[in-house]
Parts: structure tokens; sequence; C-alpha cells
């Protein structure tokens, strides 16, 4: 008799998340660890619960962003999925349509 087969925790559900989703993701997280892109003197504050980041996201953001400051964001889905803690998975799932849009409050930082 076979074990019952459980998905694994870092597994990425069925839920309809694009790889295009996961690089909208990585563009937001660089947008979050460095709001003025890199640009000289362009140092400045975001309050980014304002745009309906909680805390802990917020946190998972940053340092993803950092990890991918200078990457392209088309990173295989399942590494960005497995550095995200679990409060922050749940959150993309449910704004994954929504970054798009926050992308484009920082246009200037939209390079591909």
């Amino acid at each position: 008799m076979s074990e019952p087969h459980h998905p694994s925790a870092n597994q990425i559900p069925e839920v309809g998340l694009r790889a295009s989703h996961f690089a909208d993701l990585v563009r937001v997280a660089q947008i979050v660890y460095d709001p003025s892109g890199g640009l000289s003197g362009g140092s400045f504050a975001v309050d980014w619960q304002s745009f309906g980041l909680p805390e802990g996201v917020i946190a998972d953001l940053k340092i993803l962003g950092q990890r991918y400051q200078f990457s392209s964001p088309h990173i295989a889905p399942d590494l960005v999925w497995e550095q995200l803690t679990p409060a922050s998975r749940q959150w993309f799932m449910k704004n994954r349509t929504i970054l798009a849009e926050l992308e484009e409050t920082f246009a200037a930082r939209d390079e591909d």
C-alpha cells in the first residue's frame, strides 16, 4: 500500500500563479528594497503599509529585493517561492493581480 501524497510546504500550489506573477513579485521586491532604483541622491521612505503590504511581507520583500537587486526579475518561480515565508506566500497568492499596478506607481524602476 502506498503512502498518501502530501504536497511539500515548498511546492507551489495550483492556484493560477504564472511565471509573470513571480517576475512582478521580484520587481516589487526590488522596489521595496530600493524605491529610488539606485539613483544617486534618490533615497526616500515609502509607507508600504499604505499600499496594503503587511510588515512581515515588507520585511520578506526587502530581503528578496536585496538578493535580486541587480538581477532580471525573470527568476525560476520555485526559487522565489522557497524564499517566501508562509505569510508572504498567502499575501502573494491573494494580491498577485495588483503587483503590476504597484510597479507602475514606480514606473521609472520598470526597466524590462
